[in-house]
C-alpha cells in the first residue's frame, strides 16, 4: 500500500540544535519574562507583554520541534525550573484528554511535577493506555470518584485532595479545562491558599445547560493565575470583571500535544492499511457526550446520519466509546452499526494518526475541535454549541443532531480535495507549540515569589 502523502508542513525534521537561545514568556503580572539559555539566566523585560501566542508565526502552521523534541537540557541555576523543588506542582487532573493536553507540562516541569489522578475517567484500557503511551509518570490516585454524580465525583475528589495537599503542600496546583476533577482542584487549592493556575482559562460556550460551563466559570473567578489559549479566551474573563494581571494568553497546549503524539508516515499507512482505508478517503466519526448518548432519539438521528454518509461509498470509521455503545444498546439501536466500521477506543496516537487522513471528522467532542486546526482537517461537530469558536471560522461546522449532519457532510464532502488544501495551509488559532513553555514559566514565577516571601 502507498504511503500517505508525507505533507506534514507541521512536522519537519528538527535541525540538530534548534533549541532557541531565549525563550520569552508572560509573567503573571503581565510584564514578559525570559529565559536565555546561552547564560542561564531569568530576566524581566520593560513593557507589557504581547497577548498573542501566535503573532511569531502568523501566516505558516508552527514547526513540529518543541523543547520535548530538541531534549530541553537539565536545568541550571537561573533556569525556571531551577526554583522548581520536587513534586513542588501538583496537577490534578481526571479525564483523558487532561492526560493529553497536560503531558507536555508534565514533561517539562520533571520532578517538579506531582501528578494526582482523581479517577474520574479511570479504566485500565482507556486512561491506563493513556498513562502508558503518553510516558506520563505514576500518578498519586484518589478512591472512590468514578461512576458517582457530579457532586459525588467533586465532594469525593475534594477531602482527598484537601488531605494530600495538607500533608504534601505544593509550592502551586495547575488544573486544566473544566472537568469535575478540575473544579475539586481548584476548590482545594482555595482552601489552602495555594496559588491556582488554571490552563485552558477562558472557554465560554454561553450555554447554562453544560456543567461544564459552571465548572470553569467557577475555576476562572478562583485562580490565581488564567492561562487564556487565544484572545478571544482573554477577551471573555475581561467581559466577566476578572484582572488582566491575572491572564496570560499562551496557547493552547493542545498544539504542541498532536506534534509530540502524531506517529510518522510509515506507522500511519500500516494504520490506514490494517483498517483498510485510503488516505483522505474516508470519514471519522466519535460520539460520547451525554446531550447526545443519553437521548435515544439524538443518538439515533447521529447514527443514522452516519450511515447516509456510509452509503455514499466512503467508509465511516466509528471507535465506539463504552459508555456510548451501551447506551445505543439500550435503545435498540444496534442493528444501525451494521453499515459502519466499528471499533474498540483507539489509542492517542491512533486516533491523531486517522483523524490525520481523514477526508471529514464527525464528532461531539471539545478537544478534536482545537486538533482539527493542527492536522487541517474539517470537522462536523454534533452539539448545541461550543466553547471553540476560533475553530468555527474555517476548520469546522456546528450543527445539532439530525438531517443537517448529512448536508454539512456532502458540502464539505464535495470540494474535498481543494477543501483539504485550503485548511492545510492555514495556522491553528490555537498558538505556536509552545504554550507550555510558558506555563513552566509562570510557575517558576509562582515558586520565586514564594521563596521571597519565605525568606521574608
Amino acid at each position: 500500500m502507498p504511503h500517505p502523502p508525507n505533507d506534514d508542513p507541521f512536522r519537519p525534521e528538527a535541525a540538530p540544535g534548534a533549541l532557541p537561545t531565549a525563550v520569552i514568556w508572560a509573567g503573571v503580572d503581565g510584564r514578559a519574562v525570559a529565559a536565555d539559555r546561552r547564560c542561564g539566566r531569568m530576566f524581566r523585560l520593560a513593557g507589557r507583554v504581547s497577548h498573542s501566542a501566535t503573532a511569531c508565526h502568523p501566516t505558516r502552521r508552527p514547526a513540529a520541534h518543541t523543547l520535548h523534541d530538541c531534549q530541553r537540557p537539565s536545568a541550571t541555576p537561573g533556569d525556571p525550573l531551577h526554583s522548581l523543588p520536587a513534586r513542588s506542582v501538583a496537577i490534578v487532573l481526571g479525564t483523558r484528554p487532561e492526560l493529553v493536553k497536560l503531558t507536555d507540562l508534565v514533561r517539562l516541569l520533571g520532578p517538579a511535577a506531582h501528578l494526582v489522578h482523581t479517577g474520574q475517567h479511570y479504566d485500565e484500557e482507556l486512561s491506563g493506555r493513556f498513562l502508558t503511551e503518553l510516558g506520563l509518570p505514576a500518578p498519586t490516585f484518589l478512591i472512590g470518584v468514578g461512576g458517582q454524580s457530579r457532586a459525588g465525583q467533586i465532594s469525593a475528589a475534594l477531602g482527598q485532595l484537601d488531605a494530600l495537599f495538607a500533608a504534601e503542600p505544593p509550592l502551586a496546583v495547575v488544573v486544566q479545562g473544566d472537568t469535575n476533577a478540575a473544579l475539586a482542584g481548584a476548590l482545594a487549592a482555595n482552601a489552602r491558599t495555594i496559588p491556582l493556575l488554571h490552563v485552558e482559562a477562558g472557554l465560554r460556550s454561553h450555554d447554562r445547560n453544560m456543567p461544564e460551563e459552571h465548572n470553569r466559570v467557577l475555576i476562572d473567578r478562583i485562580a490565581d493565575v488564567l492561562c487564556a489559549a487565544t484572545e478571544d479566551n482573554r477577551a471573555n474573563l475581561l467581559a466577566e470583571g476578572l484582572s488582566d494581571e491575572r491572564i496570560a494568553v499562551t496557547g493552547n497546549t493542545v498544539v504542541e500535544a498532536v506534534h509530540a503524539q502524531l506517529p510518522g508516515p510509515d506507522e500511519r499507512a500500516d494504520l490506514l492499511q490494517r483498517y483498510g482505508l485510503t488516505a483522505d478517503g474516508y470519514v471519522l466519526a466519535t460520539v460520547h457526550r451525554p446531550e447526545n448518548t443519553d437521548d435515544p432519539a439524538a443518538l439515533r438521528a447521529i447514527v443514522n446520519e452516519l450511515n447516509s454518509i456510509a452509503a455514499t461509498g466512503r467508509p465511516v470509521l466509528l471507535p465506539l466509546h463504552p459508555r456510548t455503545r451501551s447506551r445505543i444498546e439500550a435503545a435498540g439501536l444496534d442493528a444501525l452499526l451494521t453499515g459502519l466500521t466499528v471499533t474498540r477506543p483507539l489509542g492517542y496516537g491512533d486516533f491523531l494518526a486517522l483523524a490525520r487522513h481523514a477526508a471529514l471528522i464527525v464528532s461531539d467532542s471539545g478537544g478534536i475541535q482545537e486538533e482539527v486546526t493542527v492536522l487541517g482537517r474539517p470537522l462536523i461537530v454534533v452539539r448545541r454549541s461550543t466553547e471553540r469558536p476560533e475553530a468555527m471560522a474555517d476548520f469546522a461546522d456546528l450543527v445539532t443532531p439530525g438531517p443537517g449532519i448529512g448536508e454539512l457532510a456532502r458540502h464539505r464532502l464535495a470540494d474535498c480535495e481543494l477543501g483539504l488544501r485550503r485548511l492545510a495551509a492555514l495556522p491553528s488559532p490555537f498558538g505556536d507549540g509552545r504554550a507550555s513553555e510558558r506555563i513552566v514559566g509562570l510557575l517558576a514565577e509562582i515558586a520565586a515569589r514564594a521563596e521571597f516571601t519565605t525568606a521574608a
